[in-house]
């Protein structure tokens, strides 16, 4: 790769993360062709976009986004695979689930929402987070059930007074 080639992925992966809220680092090495297909397949069903890419240019990358990623670049080591989504428990839920046939993906680390999550010993808590959609629908549900219990305790009085 000349250097040219070099600074042109590190300004396109500097671009890719500072469009990005959430960020996970993982290391799919190990996995065979169609496992890394099916895992592919899965990422693009869950509108998330995995990369391998070279820990050098990443580190670069990280360190001229505006972004702050505490101990990230750390994990830069190995193989490494980014997987870039807009549901903050999305890649971990995925990982998760591939976990369940094969000891890979291992969770290096993520980026959420300004939050550093260093280890694989993390992967159940960042597939438990709850999406936006998911939070937004619980204080709904919240919401409502007063609001119905009133209109409720309001129809028991008017026909009891018929």
């Amino acid at each position: 790769m000349t250097r040219e080639e070099k600074s042109i992925a590190i300004q396109d992966l500097t671009a890719q993360l500072a469009d990005s809220k959430i960020v996970y680092l993982a290391d799919i090495s190990g996995l065979n062709a169609e496992a890394t297909s099916n895992l592919r397949r899965a990422c693009f069903k869950a509108d998330i976009k995995l990369e391998v890419v070279k820990n050098t240019l990443l580190a670069k990358a990280m360190e001229a986004s505006e972004n702050e990623y505490g101990d990230l670049p750390s994990t830069l080591k190995g193989n490494t695979s980014i997987m870039i989504a807009e549901v903050a428990n999305a890649p971990a839920k995925i990982i998760k689930d591939f976990r369940k046939k094969s000891d890979k993906p291992l969770l290096k680390g993520a980026y959420i929402n300004e939050e550093i999550y260093v280890g694989d010993n993390l992967l159940d808590s960042l597939a438990a987070l709850k999406s936006k959609d998911e939070v937004i629908g619980e204080i709904i549900g919240l919401l409502q059930s007063p609001a119905q219990r009133v209109i409720s305790a309001l129809k028991n009085q008017f026909e009891g007074e018929e």
